[in-house]
């Protein structure tokens, strides 16, 4: 089969032929259909310290993924030949006592799809059966291949209620636009997006974002100043990771304000802890998804509008064949894009 494969430490990939993976016990192999491009692949293809201290190569890598079932392992149950899925890419251990307790989504022994183990780039794929999610006829390849972030963002947005608050996205990325759209679906008042590049906050804008905040030239106290905003942001989603961006946010919130950070910095920084202190704002981490409370949430978000379904796909801007894999990663960083997709069908 085709598979895209760290073949050796250091820059690069190559799309080369390998054997077809096996299906084992409690798992099942899946035909990629569609496959979406993350910052962790373009990580993976650079080869930065991250992942020179992660990865052991050979690896095939690639985690966000929609494909076909087409074969079932022993002792699994509720899965069918030609079922429609996405898969959850956070492999869990299911002993640890987090997962013991229901909380998968913080297992201390994860394995990561593609980047710990062998991931989706490629005609076939093998993941546990307790790690799939199938899809509805109305979630089409594309849609059900950006799962993975479209969680991401829905664990984010939806940390705290948001029903009639004014919330700050830091990060116009395809995670940060998919959250706008979130907490826009679910009722908050205003939704203010902030990035550097004004090709993403069209992005952010089209998919529902009341004002879009092109930091280089506006500072969010204007934003808030153009809606009429006097005590600042009840809610801010960092999705950027970057410094300035968190400064900004802190800058802006009203007391007693929750955060929600997803956005992974490049080094540490620092953080105006009087601010939070005296602002008594709330901040939490986020990582991953719910297992599988947040892909309910999203699958019935989906179903339930149209028009959330149709700012979700608009996300989605660019496709290239298999094939086409090198222009896919150079248009991904080029970040003149949202989300790039991968045909492998």
């Amino acid at each position: 089969m085709r598979a895209l494969v760290k073949t050796h430490p250091g820059p690069g990939l190559e799309l080369i032929d390998i054997p077809e993976p096996v299906c084992g016990p409690g798992q099942v192999k899946l035909r990629v259909l569609r496959a979406g491009l993350c910052g962790t692949d373009l990580h993976l293809e650079s080869w930065d310290d991250w992942a020179a201290s992660t990865v052991k190569a050979p690896l095939t890598i690639g985690h966000e993924f929609y494909g076909e079932v087409v074969e079932i392992g022993a002792d699994v149950t509720g899965v069918s030949i030609g079922d429609r899925a996405s898969g959850e890419g956070h492999i869990v251990c299911g002993n640890c006592r987090n997962c013991r307790a229901g909380r998968r989504h913080i297992c201390i022994n994860t394995v990561g799809l593609g980047v710990n183990t062998n991931g989706a780039f490629a005609d076939y794929v093998v993941i546990p059966a307790t790690n799939l999610w199938r899809q509805p006829d109305f979630i089409d390849p594309e849609l059900g291949a950006i799962f993975d972030p479209l969680g991401n963002a829905t664990h984010t947005a939806l940390q705290w209620p948001v029903v009639g608050e004014d919330v700050l996205v830091t990060g116009a990325g395809p995670i940060g636009v998919m959250a706008a759209a979130i907490v826009r679906h679910a009722g908050a008042k205003h939704v203010v997006v902030s990035d550097l590049s004004d090709y993403r906050l069209g992005l952010a804008k089209g998919a529902g974002a009341d004002l879009c905040v092109n930091v280089g030239t506006t500072r969010i106290a204007d934003a808030q100043r153009d809606l009429g905003m006097r005590e600042g942001f009840d809610i801010g989603l960092e999705m950027s990771g970057a410094p300035s961006a968190v400064t900004e946010m802190l800058a802006n919130l009203n007391h007693g304000a929750k955060v929600a950070m997803l956005g992974l910095p490049k080094d540490p920084y620092p953080i105006d802890w009087g601010r939070v202190i005296t602002h008594m704002i709330t901040i939490k981490g986020i990582y991953g998804r719910e297992m599988f409370e947040t892909w309910y949430l999203m699958s019935s978000m989906l179903a339930s509008s149209t028009a959330f379904a149709d700012a979700i796909r608009s996300v989605i801007t660019h496709r290239f064949a298999a094939e086409e894999w090198t222009q896919a990663f150079a248009t991904a960083r080029s970040g003149e894009c949202g989300k790039v997709i991968l045909d492998w069908s």
